[in-house]
């Protein structure tokens, strides 16, 4: 029932020139006691948000420095899904609680799971909340289990996290983005790393300006006007209405400007479309909002397109575990402006490398100022590119696991 993720192949040598030798040398030492180890991802979904993303470079870079590495997806119907979600939302402080039955369905899946899942793993790693009860009901079946915390646990539903705790805080190990993210109570060694981006797939790596001015004039972007954009999920707590408050904002003083929202609609996220479409809503049919998502055909070619081209690229989550795709937009070398919240002010040096704000009306503010000094534009996303590089690429993310790896054999 567990299906296996079919990944491409990556080298880690190719990172070399990015990175810089010092690092993949590092990386290749550690690694080399670690040759054949039995390495399994357990995760919900294989598309959609950054879970996804990280592993399907982890998995084959992992296999490159020799590890036996397998990804796996559980199995889950409709219903368990819209408990996982409501789950995830409660972790992060929504006040609603998952039902008996949602408590019981994610409980089920996870016995099922359990059930299916094959034995003979040194390291079981089981990402976020939806396979978190495996370890409870199939220690056995691997050496070593890790619990992969991606989701910012600072200020949980007091009910959820107490329901939830007496499953996570039993795994051996645990890894979270940020220290303030690990909740009171968790037994075993707790490891604080953040993930990281992929420089050489399609949605990050270098692109043409016109490359990019080609695909984004193929959504309707007027490529001579200035761009406004914003890629994620379609969720609540990434705000995209606040987005389009902001623009309409900006636009008072610079009539011109056009806002893109684009994300990903995932397995996993049920709730997707319904903010999907309270966002097209939201939006009131202005022809100069352009809301894009997968089976609009936006893929990571699509996504690289319009962060490259746009004149200021925002985040503006009001709760955020970390935000991959804050690195991502930075990573363009393009200026920024994201919401000073969760694992964003890890990857923005405020006023320096990108802006933070608090409310739709600083973000408007800063969208302007940007606007107007395209200089301060260019001195933010320059900066802002190299400090990604030094911190949040994925040779660094590689490292970290190969550190955590080797102790646990020791």
């Amino acid at each position: 029932m567990l299906q296996p993720v079919a990944v491409g192949h990556k080298t880690l040598a190719d990172y070399s020139s990015i990175v810089g030798r010092t690092l993949v040398e590092e990386i290749r030492e550690l690694a080399e006691p670690l040759r054949g180890k039995r390495v399994l991802h357990l995760s919900a979904t294989a598309f959609g948000g950054g879970v996804s993303e990280i592993l399907y470079t982890m998995v084959p870079l992992m296999r490159d420095v020799g590890l036996d590495v397998e990804w796996h997806v559980i199995y889950g119907r409709e219903e368990f899904f819209n408990a996982t979600k409501v789950m995830h939302n409660a972790l992060q402080g929504n006040p609603l609680d998952l039902t008996e039955d949602q408590w019981e369905s994610w409980r089920r899946y996870n016995e099922m799971n359990a059930r299916e899942l094959s034995r003979g793993w040194d390291v079981a790693i089981a990402h976020d909340p939806q396979p978190a009860a495996m370890h409870t009901l199939a220690p056995e079946k691997a050496r070593h289990w890790i619990w992969r915390c991606h989701i910012d646990l600072s200020t949980p539903n007091p009910g959820t996290i107490e329901r939830l705790l007496p499953y996570v805080q039993t795994f051996p190990d645990s890894i979270f983005h940020m220290q303030r993210y690990v909740p009171p109570g968790m037994d075993g060694r707790v490891h604080i790393v953040p993930p990281a981006i992929d420089p050489l797939a399609p949605k990050n790596m270098a692109f043409s300006p016109e490359d990019a001015i080609y695909i984004c004039d193929q959504f309707g972007i007027d490529v001579d006007r200035p761009l406004m954009c914003q890629v994620s999920r379609f969720d609540p707590w990434k705000d995209p209405l606040g987005v389009i408050d902001a623009y309409r904002i900006v636009k008072q003083a610079v009539p011109q400007v056009q806002l893109a929202l684009v994300g990903s609609m995932a397995t996993d996220d049920p709730e997707g479309w319904d903010f999907f479409n309270a966002t097209v809503a939201h939006a009131n049919g202005d022809p100069d909002i352009h809301i894009l998502n997968n089976f609009n055909n936006v893929g990571a070619i699509e996504v690289n397109a319009f962060q490259s081209h746009a004149d200021v690229l925002i985040q503006k989550s009001t709760r955020e575990g970390f935000g991959l795709t804050v690195s991502e937009a930075i990573w363009k070398a393009r200026p920024f402006i994201g919401g000073d919240v969760g694992g964003i002010p890890l990857q923005v040096d405020d006023g320096v490398s990108g802006f933070l704000v608090s409310s739709v009306e600083q973000c408007a503010a800063r969208a302007q100022q940007i606007l107007e000094d395209p200089g301060l534009g260019r001195r933010l996303g320059l900066a802002g590119k190299e400090h990604i590089r030094k911190h949040f690429l994925m040779p660094r993310l590689l490292r970290d696991w190969l550190k955590i790896f080797t102790e646990l054999e020791r």
